[in-house]
């Protein structure tokens, strides 16, 4: 054992811990007032449903050994997960690091589904989803699976966590179907400081995420921190030039949204492409998000925070990119397109296509089944007051124009009866 490499993937494991509250802020200030508490609990419920479901099962159905498509139960109930060192580190830290992974990509399909679901069948759905969808996907790449076999190069979650979540993401939107305000009024962020401080945060913990993931503090862990800092700058300029052309104005939203698209870029990439790559991956990939992004507002999609466009777009552009930008001489493992290997484009490929037809039939089949059982969205008029009141019997605001309603905690089921006499007061206003 390192003391040196637990020190290092203890720091580790608590900077990506840190990005699901940090994803909270982040999805938090796009909303409107009366729903932020709900995303930030959407967020942080995700850190106590996901990591237990993790934990108990979840960690050895991804890297128990098994079988090509699924681990087996050797480590269920955390079963053998001890001091016993795997690598360079114990196993019970691996499996704790593993799992901070598990509950960010969960909470990331948060940002399709705020404003209007339930929080009760919300959380259900990421227990069910994190055991069901993400756990054998990890398995097919990181635990020893078919993908691994293979040869597909995903570092620390290209295809196990953003394109994942990114089509999850779009499959509920679909299956919850659109806010009752969306394409009648603006739906404007409340809070754009919260949105620039979840993006700085995420930066932070994500190079727990990226360097963590060479599981060690060697020469690979740096050259993933050192990637990991380029590739969101290239994206942020990038992204800038094309706000400023389009519309003579660089947002800020604008900016914090090109840095999560940077950071989700360079993730299958950060341990296996040179630093210059990096930037030329950072760069690239500000396109087709971009545009994904203003594809999406011109449909009847409600993807209502651009999970897809951020997180399933750059997931993809990352992941194949990673097949053209990957360099033997940088990562003593394999090389891309350009560097003579033609073939691991058309692994990374299939990688990406097996995650999105998996996760889209089963994120489906989750919610359909879910809903047998209990409705999934709000009432009509629950959605009119807000989340925040309906859901959790609290508010954000208790004075000036975010002050509706406030009501012991005991009371919300009276809240929500109450719902629709309230937003009739309001004018049904936002």
């Amino acid at each position: 054992m390192s003391e040196g490499a637990v020190a290092w993937m203890l720091v580790a494991t608590a900077l990506v811990l840190l990005m699901t509250p940090a994803l909270g802020f982040f999805y938090g200030g796009l909303v409107r007032s009366k729903n932020v508490l709900n995303t930030l609990m959407m967020s942080f419920g995700a850190v106590s449903v996901v990591g237990l479901a993790w934990a108990l099962l979840g960690y050895s159905l991804a890297f128990s050994a098994g079988w090509p498509l699924v681990g087996g139960l050797s480590h269920a109930l955390l079963r053998g997960v001890d001091l016993q060192v795997s690598g360079a580190i114990p196993h019970v830290l691996f499996m704790a690091f593993q799992g901070t992974f598990a509950i960010i990509t969960a909470a990331l399909i948060s940002g399709a589904l705020v404003e209007r679901m339930r929080f009760g069948p919300y959380l259900a759905f990421l227990g069910l989803w994190a055991i069901a969808i993400y756990a054998p996907i990890a398995h097919w790449v990181w635990g020893g699976g078919w993908l691994a076999d293979l040869g597909a190069l995903d570092f620390a979650g290209g295809t196990v966590v953003h394109i994942n979540a990114g089509i999850a993401a779009v499959v509920g939107a679909l299956v919850l179907g659109r806010r009752r305000d969306y394409g009648r009024q603006a739906i404007l962020p409340h809070n754009i400081p919260f949105v620039l401080l979840g993006a700085l945060l995420l930066w932070l913990g994500w190079f727990g995420f990226n360097a963590g993931s060479a599981l060690g503090a060697n020469e690979i862990a740096g050259l993933a921190f050192a990637n990991t800092m380029l590739a969101p700058m290239a994206t942020a300029l990038v992204w800038m030039i094309l706000d400023l052309v389009r519309s003579g104005k660089a947002t800020a939203v604008g900016l914090a949204t090109a840095i999560v698209v940077g950071l989700v870029a360079i993730t299958p990439a950060a341990g296996f492409v040179s630093p210059l790559s990096a930037v030329v991956i950072g760069a690239l990939a500000a396109l087709p998000s971009y545009f994904a992004l203003l594809w999406r507002v011109r449909t009847r999609l409600d993807d209502s925070l651009d999970v897809f466009a951020a997180h399933g777009v750059g997931g993809l552009t990352g992941a194949l990119l990673t097949g053209v930008f990957a360099q033997e001489s940088w990562n003593g493992v394999a090389n891309g397109l350009l560097f003579g290997n033609p073939l691991q484009l058309l692994i990374q490929a299939v990688a990406v296509l097996a995650v999105i037809a998996y996760s889209a039939a089963g994120t489906f089949v989750i919610l359909r089944a879910i809903a047998l059982v209990t409705p999934l969205r709000v009432a009509d008029a629950a959605e009119r007051v807000g989340l925040d009141v309906t859901e959790h019997g609290e508010q954000a605001y208790t004075t000036g124009e975010g002050a509706v309603l406030l009501l012991p905690l005991n009371r919300t089921s009276e809240v929500t009866a109450r719902s629709g006499a309230v937003a009739e007061k309001m004018g049904g206003s936002a």
